[in-house]
């Protein structure tokens, strides 16, 4: 190559580190299939018993398939998996046995808010959303909070678990939330962005030497 195209490569790869960023890709191309399941599985079942133990949970269960907390931890293991495999409620619920392990998706639904695993659609409420966090961090009563947001106490019962389970993992940094993503989201996600960043990056490394020419 001339100078100018190695000079262009230089630049190239110090501005987007593209050499390390195909080899990162190439580790974990595909998906979660291609990395360590056991691993995952493990850290996952982990993090579900951290959890518990720091939180409790409480999901409203009893059966054969529940302890005294509610849901076993193997059952919040599977929640975490179908919540990032993009299945809603009632899929993970009729995976956990349906109506006739008294599992449904409303259970699977507090299941999730006890992992943090909130969904957007949990957020969709009648009213500002940030309003009814601001006023549950502040330790308002439930009434007060229904008086202030001009709604039914009924209607904020409904998303002060969603609210709450936001709230609190905030207070962690959303340390579960972000790990859970982590272990479990599609790789295909940060190909896409390692991609962008060496579109831009090559960008500007062909800007900086159409600068050097030009002068």
């Amino acid at each position: 190559m001339d100078e100018k195209t190695e000079e262009l490569r230089d630049l190239f790869v110090d501005a987007t580190g593209s050499e390390a960023v195909t080899e990162r890709q190439e580790a974990a191309r595909g998906s979660l299939v291609d990395r360590d399941a056991d691993a995952v599985e493990a850290r996952v079942a982990e993090l579900v018993a951290t959890m518990r133990e720091r939180y409790g949970f409480d999901s409203g269960l009893a059966g054969a398939d529940v302890d005294d907390t509610g849901l076993a931890d193997e059952a919040y293991d599977r929640v975490v998996f179908g919540f990032f495999d993009g299945e809603d409620d009632e899929t993970i619920a009729d995976a956990l046995g349906g109506a006739g392990a008294g599992v449904d998706a409303r259970t699977v639904r507090d299941a999730r808010l006890d992992l943090h695993l909130v969904a957007d659609a949990d957020r969709d409420t009648p009213f500002e959303y940030t309003a009814l966090k601001r006023q549950l961090a502040a330790g308002r009563e439930i009434e007060a909070v229904a008086s202030a947001l001009d709604v039914d106490v009924d209607v904020v019962n409904e998303f002060v678990p969603v609210a709450r389970a936001d709230l609190a993992s905030t207070r962690v940094n959303d340390r579960f939330r972000d790990e859970f993503r982590d272990l479990l989201t599609d790789a295909d996600m940060e190909a896409s962005h390692a991609a962008t960043a060496r579109e831009d990056g090559l960008r500007e490394a062909t800007e900086d030497i159409e600068t050097d020419v030009s002068l």
